[in-house]
């Protein structure tokens, strides 16, 4: 359990390094960065922080146990009933599947159809989400999925280890909420 909180600090201290190296640099360039950070240092402590899997570690296809949440239990309420600030048109869609293969990184890791089989998926420790399956969807509510852009997912609930999923959304990540919020409704559209 020390090892973990060690391994979740590194994660945390390496994003913020990075960001503040390449604060002046493009939002693509940080994403990419931030990604590979995520990626190496999961690779780097995966051996120490999840040498022992917590009770419900995995599922078939790797992905962790989509029914527990990754939101802490203090926070879990309020992030269900954030909800999208604009419906999700086809405009929307649109935009959203553009942040999700470009700026927003996400691609690297979820994959160019949100399967989770991005480039970058088979360095981390636990599969990234795969955005195509309908049961994921009818569980998280999409004030959830934005609790997890802006926070990342770090092991914060003590339910999940950490997943390597650093924070997107700004003040902590580098793409606005709105360019979040987009990204999330294409992600949602996935799986229906």
């Amino acid at each position: 359990m020390v090892e973990c909180k060690r391994s979740r600090l590194l994660l945390h201290a390496g994003a913020f390094i990075i960001n503040k190296l390449i604060e002046e640099e493009s939002a693509v360039r940080r994403s990419v960065l931030c990604v590979a950070l995520s990626a190496g240092l999961c690779v780097g402590f995966s051996g120490v922080a999840w040498s022992v899997n917590p009770t419900g570690y995995g599922q078939a296809g790797g992905e962790y146990d989509i029914r527990i949440p990754r939101v802490p239990a203090g926070a879990l309420a309020k992030a269900k009933k954030v909800k999208p600030p604009f419906e999700a048109t086809p405009e929307i869609l649109a935009e959203g599947k553009a942040i999700f293969l470009g700026v927003g990184g996400c691609v690297s890791c979820h994959g160019p159809e949100g399967k989770g089989d991005g480039a970058a998926a088979k360095n981390l420790p636990i599969q990234p989400r795969n955005f195509t399956n309908p049961k994921f969807h009818k569980l998280r509510k999409p004030g959830e999925l934005m609790w997890i852009l802006k926070n990342g997912s770090m092991g914060q609930s003590g339910r999940v280890p950490g997943t390597g999923m650093l924070p997107v959304v700004q003040p902590k990540g580098f793409i606005t909420e709105e360019q979040g919020w987009k990204a999330l409704l294409y992600e949602l559209s996935l799986g229906k």
